[in-house]
C-alpha cells in the first residue's frame, strides 16, 4: 500500500468526501472502488488511520439515526404533508424584473459572454410562469405493526423474540436434559452390572434331616 495513496485521503476535502459517501449510504466496498483501491486495503486504513475511520463513522452514524427515526415514526403512526401548487404566469413586468435581475448577477459570472447569449440565458433560466402553493393536505399514517415487530425485536431481544425460536430453543433445551438423564441412567446400571460380577453367591444345596 502507496503512502502516497493514503495521503490523498487525508487532507480536509477527501475526508469529507469519505464522510459523503458514508452519508449517502455507499457500503465500504463501493467507496472503496470509488477511491480506486480494494475493500481489505480500506479496512487496513480504517484500522491505521483514526481520520479515515472517523470520517467514515461520522456518515454512517448520520445515516443510522435518519433510518432509526423514520423507522420509529413509521412504528408510531405519523403525519406526512404534500403541497398543491398552481402554475401562474407571470405579469410582464414582473418578468422583466426577474429577467434582468438574473441577466445581471449572470454576467458577473460570465463576462466573456455576449449580450445575446447573456439574454437568451436569463429567458433559459427564467421562466414565464411562477409555481404558488395553494393547498397543504395531511395525510395520517397509522402505526405499522411490522416496524413495530422490527424495532422490538432488535431493541428487546430478550423479550420480543420469536415464538418460534423460543419454542425450539425450549425444546431442545428439554432434548439436551433427557439425553442427559438416560446417558446418567445408563452409567448407572453399568455400573451395578459392573458391581454384580463381582459377587460370590453361596448356594446350599444340602437338605436338612
Amino acid at each position: 500500500m502507496a503512502k502516497g495513496k493514503y495521503a490523498e485521503w487525508t487532507t480536509k476535502e477527501a475526508l469529507l468526501k469519505l464522510e459523503g459517501w458514508a452519508r449517502d449510504g455507499l457500503t465500504d466496498e463501493q467507496i472503496a472502488a470509488k477511491i480506486g483501491i480494494r475493500r481489505p486495503t480500506l479496512y487496513d486504513w480504517k484500522n491505521k488511520y483514526s481520520d479515515i475511520s472517523d470520517a467514515l463513522k461520522k456518515g454512517k452514524q448520520v445515516v443510522d439515526r435518519q433510518v432509526e427515526n423514520a423507522l420509529l415514526k413509521r412504528a408510531l403512526g405519523t403525519v406526512t404533508e404534500s403541497t398543491t401548487y398552481k402554475m401562474v404566469k407571470l405579469d410582464d413586468d414582473v418578468l422583466e424584473v426577474k429577467r434582468q435581475r438574473f441577466l445581471n448577477e449572470y454576467k458577473l459570472e460570465h463576462p466573456e459572454l455576449s449580450m445575446e447569449e447573456l439574454t437568451m440565458a436569463a429567458i433559459e433560466e427564467v421562466p414565464t410562469y411562477e409555481k404558488i402553493p395553494i393547498m397543504v393536505n395531511k395525510n395520517q399514517l397509522a402505526p405499522d405493526v411490522s416496524a413495530q415487530i422490527f424495532w422490538l425485536k432488535n431493541r428487546k431481544p430478550d423479550v420480543y423474540r420469536d415464538q418460534s425460536f423460543k419454542s425450539l430453543n425450549e425444546a431442545q433445551a428439554r432434548k439436551a436434559k433427557a439425553e442427559a438423564e438416560i446417558k446418567e441412567a445408563e452409567a448407572l446400571e453399568a455400573k451395578q452390572a459392573a458391581d454384580n460380577t463381582g459377587e460370590v453367591m453361596i448356594i446350599d444345596d444340602i437338605p436338612e434331616d
